[in-house]
């Protein structure tokens, strides 16, 4: 094969797969691992545990000692203190100091230890939180995979209801051809065929948006190429409804993320109580400090030859009193080693502090933990009352959608079977054409509630499922 045959070869390649990938259809699973994977608000509840995991260490860490240390070099200009020997001298000198402290907690009150404990539960939060979240993401997308399912079949009873028409619009033409029928009744189809195309064409942008929607959940922006798994989707037969909502209730309450998200709150609303409560409560720690400090300044020395010097006289005698003084000179600083050591100091000790009055500051944040403390016990009874109401809701709702989908079965099969005697007695010319499209569109309506009722159905049962545990699938 020729160079640029393979090159155009391996292009077609590439293009064609890209094609294929690009218009691979997507199932229920893949839709819902990919949206949470994407969605915003799980990745903010991502970050929110992530940082409660940080939270934890923060709180590992007070158990440990705080070490630090420090060092400075100064310039000293003017008149100034020599910090080795005190001397005040107008001279320009500098120095360096070093030090290091340790501090440790003995007691605080256990705000160390609650300070764990409730990083721990809020870690738990976190993770219920974001559980939670991921359930809200799920059910979503679910009602939109459906809502793409339920598009497709109107679609496809709007074909088929305009093939229907199709036909009758040839056999009508078939029958004013041979005399039977008068051109008005074909005019009369054709009327009914515009409305279906209308029809067909409204049922095409709903495919559309629907698909639309839930690309926008799963941040896809090719929505031209975006698609689900067409499957042909049989409403079951709810073995849920068999359950008492009271006892879907009580399994609600074993697994739900919500309500262990409340219980978990209240748990971090007494560890708050617990360390509010610390503060109130006298605290010890150890420390040891630890400072050296190094000059650069000459030192002044003597230079071993002595004057002396008067200091007064006798009263006596009036002869002077001398005093024999040694002479001075400069010489280089003590090596810096040698006054590491001379120059350090050490300084160790215990300090209590016991709080006696603050503002009542320390008591209203107790106080303040207990008023959370009892607004989270009653969020809990109110996520209690919603879950069962909720609940009895859905259930009504699935039980309702059921009777309401075989009642819509009936409909739908005395309908079609009134429209096939229609056509039968239109064929035979004992049925005029506006009593034919009164029943054909009874029929085609009859089609079209039975696919939404099924569709309602579904959806209504997956929800109370969705709250009895049972992972949705279709």
């Amino acid at each position: 094969m020729k160079p640029i045959q393979l090159f155009f070869l391996l292009v077609f390649l590439t293009l064609n797969f890209h094609l294929m990938a690009q218009n691979q259809s997507m199932t229920l699973v893949e839709c819902i691992d990919m949206a949470i994977e994407r969605n915003i608000s799980v990745k903010l509840s991502e970050l929110a545990l992530n940082d409660a995991e940080i939270n934890k260490d923060d709180a590992k860490g007070s158990f440990l000692p705080t070490l630090n240390a420090q060092a400075n070099h100064t310039w000293n200009i003017g008149l100034n203190q020599d910090i080795t020997r005190g001397i005040l001298e107008n001279r320009t000198t500098q120095y360096s100091s070093f030090g290091a402290s340790f501090n440790i907690d003995l007691y605080n009150g256990l705000r160390n230890l609650n300070q764990l404990h409730r990083a721990n539960l809020a870690i738990l939060a976190g993770e219920y939180q974001l559980e939670d979240m991921k359930d809200d993401v799920r059910l979503m997308v679910a009602n939109a995979y459906l809502q793409i399912l339920f598009n497709v079949e109107i679609l496809d009873v709007q074909k088929s209801q305009l093939e229907i028409s199709l036909k009758d619009a040839e056999r009508t033409q078939k029958m004013i051809d041979a005399g039977t029928m008068v051109k008005y009744d074909l005019l009369e189809i054709q009327a009914t065929i515009a409305t279906q195309e209308q029809s067909l064409i409204q049922a095409e942008n709903n495919l559309r948006l629907s698909k639309i929607n839930l690309a926008q959940m799963l941040l896809v922006t090719d929505y031209e190429n975006f698609d689900v798994v067409s499957i042909d989707i049989e409403a079951p037969f709810g073995q849920i409804l068999f359950q008492n909502p009271k006892d879907i209730f009580e399994k609600a309450l074993t697994h739900r993320k919500d309500i262990q998200l409340s219980i978990t709150n209240i748990a971090i609303a007494e560890k708050d109580v617990e360390l509010a409560k610390g503060t109130l409560q006298p605290s010890l720690s150890a420390f040891y400090g630890y400072n050296t400090r190094v000059s650069y300044a000459d030192r002044i020395v003597g230079d071993g030859n002595f004057t002396d010097v008067p200091i007064g006289f006798l009263s006596s005698t009036k002869e002077p009193v001398l005093r024999s003084v040694e002479g001075n000179k400069a010489i280089s600083p003590v090596p810096f080693s040698e006054q590491f050591d001379l120059n350090a100091g050490h300084n160790i000790g215990l300090s209590l502090n016991i709080p006696i009055f603050n503002g009542f500051i320390a008591r209203n944040r107790v106080e303040r933990t207990k008023v959370n403390l009892l607004r989270s016990q009653n969020q809990l009874e109110q996520e209690k009352l919603n879950l069962e109401n909720t609940i009895n809701q859905a259930y009504n709702n699935a039980e309702g959608a059921y009777k309401f989908y075989e009642a819509a079965q009936k409909t739908e099969l005395a309908r079609r079977k009134a429209y096939e005697d229609a056509i039968n007695r239109f064929e035979a010319g004992v049925m005029n054409i506006f009593d034919f499209n009164q029943i054909k569109q009874r029929f085609e309506t009859a089609s079209s509630d039975l696919v939404r009722a099924k569709f309602d159905y579904i959806f209504k049962l997956k929800v109370l499922e969705f709250y009895f545990g049972i992972t949705i699938s279709l």
